[in-house]
C-alpha cells in the first residue's frame, strides 16, 4: 500500500536524475551523492509507492516502468508548483502582488478609475478594489477596517490616521450659463444668498463645506436648499436652472470647459481644499499596501482633472 507521507523531494530528484542521465553513477555525480545513496533513495521511493519504478539503468540509458513514468511526470508538476510558489512568495515580499481596498469619497469618482487603471498597468498582479461613498461612508469603513487606504479631503478625527497630501481640491459654485449671476464679474454676497442651492445629502463633505462657507459669508442668514443624492443629479439640476450649487471643481471640469456650466466669481471662491491619502495609524502596512501607497504619492496628483 502506498504511503504518501513517506515520499520525499530527495527521492523524486534521484528518480529524475537517473532518468535524465541514464545511470545511478551519473546521477550520483550530479546530486553530489554516492551511488549507494542514490540507490537507497530509489528503493525508498519504490517502497513508499509500493511498486517498481526503474527497470534498468546503465550505458544504454535508464528505462522506467509505466508507474515510474507517472511518478516522473508528477515530479515535474511538483517542481513547477514549487517554483511558482516561490515566485509568488517573493512577489508578496516585494509588494508586487496581493489585494488592496481603496476607499474614495464620492467627488473622487471622477478621477479614481483612472488612478486604478494606472495602478493596474504598473502592477498587474495587485488587485485594487475601489469603494466609493460619501465622507461618512468612507470614515465608517475606516473605522470597521473594511478599507486599507482612503482618498478624501479633511482627515477625520476618528479613527486616528496617517495622511499624505496628494494635491489641490478646489470647490466652486456653479450656475447655468443663462443664470442672471453667470455674467457677473463679482457676485455680491446678498445676491448669492438669494439663490436656491442644490445640495448633497447629509454626511457629504461638500455639503459640510458649503454650509460653513454660506454661514460665514452670510453671518447665519438662511437660504433655500434642495437636496439631491449625487453630483451628476446636481449638475443636471443646475444646467436645468433649478438653482446653483457648490461642488468639487473636479466633478464639473468637463462641463465648465464645454460651457454647459459656469463657475461663479464671489468672495472666497474658489475654496481651496486638499486631497489626502490616508490609512489608520494602527494599520499593519504590508509591502503590497506600501507599493500602492508609494505609487499614488509618486504620481504627484497628475491624474487630477484640471481646467
Amino acid at each position: 500500500m502506498a504511503r504518501q507521507e513517506s515520499i520525499t523531494l530527495k527521492q523524486l530528484r534521484a528518480l529524475r536524475a537517473v532518468s535524465e542521465l541514464g545511470s545511478i553513477t551519473s546521477a550520483a555525480g550530479e546530486l553530489n551523492l554516492t551511488p549507494p545513496a542514490v540507490h537507497t533513495q530509489l528503493r525508498g521511493l519504490e517502497t513508499a509507492i509500493g511498486c517498481k519504478l526503474l527497470q534498468s539503468s546503465g550505458a544504454s540509458g535508464a528505462i522506467l516502468t509505466a508507474e515510474g513514468q507517472v511518478v516522473l511526470e508528477t515530479e515535474h508538476q511538483i517542481v513547477a508548483a514549487l517554483s511558482s510558489c516561490l515566485l509568488k512568495v517573493q512577489a508578496l515580499r516585494d509588494g508586487q502582488t496581493g489585494v488592496v481596498v481603496l476607499g474614495v469619497v464620492s467627488t473622487g469618482k471622477y478621477f479614481a478609475p483612472r488612478l486604478v487603471a494606472l495602478l493596474k498597468a504598473a502592477f498587474p498582479n495587485i488587485d485594487v478594489i475601489l469603494r466609493v461613498g460619501n465622507r461618512q461612508d468612507i470614515v465608517s469603513e475606516l473605522n470597521d477596517r473594511s478599507i486599507e487606504l482612503a482618498i478624501m479631503g479633511r482627515p477625520p478625527r476618528s479613527p486616528a490616521v496617517l495622511s499624505e497630501l496628494l494635491g489641490a481640491h478646489p470647490h466652486v459654485i456653479i450656475a447655468a450659463p443663462e443664470h442672471p449671476l453667470a455674467k457677473a464679474k463679482n457676485v455680491a454676497v446678498n445676491d448669492l444668498l438669494d439663490q436656491t442651492f442644490i445640495t448633497r445629502e447629509q454626511g457629504s463633505g461638500t455639503r459640510i463645506l458649503m454650509s460653513r462657507y454660506l454661514d460665514r459669508i452670510g453671518e447665519g442668514q438662511t437660504y433655500r436648499q434642495i437636496e439631491m443624492g449625487s453630483n451628476e443629479t446636481i449638475k443636471q439640476a443646475v444646467i436645468a436652472n433649478l438653482g446653483i450649487a457648490m461642488i468639487s471643481q473636479h466633478t464639473a471640469t468637463e462641463e465648465i470647459k464645454s460651457g454647459r456650466l459656469v463657475a461663479l466669481n464671489s468672495a472666497g471662491l474658489p475654496i481651496e481644499r486638499q486631497w489626502y491619502l490616508l490609512h489608520r495609524q494602527d494599520l499593519a502596512v504590508t509591502n503590497t499596501i506600501a507599493t500602492v501607497r508609494d505609487f499614488i504619492l509618486d504620481l504627484k496628483a497628475n491624474y487630477l482633472p484640471t481646467l
